[in-house]
């Protein structure tokens, strides 16, 4: 279950462009692969496919096929819950770039006890 949110995550971050096969494999085994824990690489190409084949059958599917051979994306013209997803996701960068602007720095208003 975790590589499924992991390959809508990545989806997610692609956007309309899409990403292939193979480069979504090797993001999802670098999100995976620890110090502690080594994944197959090939076995993780395997599950992506397969989440393909069975997520991109349809029009109305969450995932769809794109232009070019071998590429894939969320599906947010006809799936309510792709697009849902680009909401539930969003932009991380927006709300990090928030949390610096209320992070300056405050004057020091406390009193010198040495003066």
């Amino acid at each position: 279950m975790t590589y499924d949110r992991q390959i809508l995550e990545i989806l997610t971050e692609v956007g309309d462009k899409g990403i292939s096969v193979q480069l979504l494999s090797k993001h999802l085994y670098n999100r995976n692969v620890s110090l502690f824990s080594t994944q197959d690489i090939n076995e993780i190409k395997a599950y992506v496919r397969q989440y393909f084949i069975r997520n991109a059958r349809s029009s109305q599917s969450l995932i769809e096929r794109t232009e070019r051979r071998g590429y894939y994306r969320l599906n947010t013209g006809n799936n309510a819950d792709a697009r849902q997803l680009m909401l539930e996701f969003g932009n991380p960068q927006v709300t990090l770039e928030e949390e610096k602007e209320s992070e300056k720095p405050q004057p020091d208003l406390s009193l010198d006890l040495f003066a």
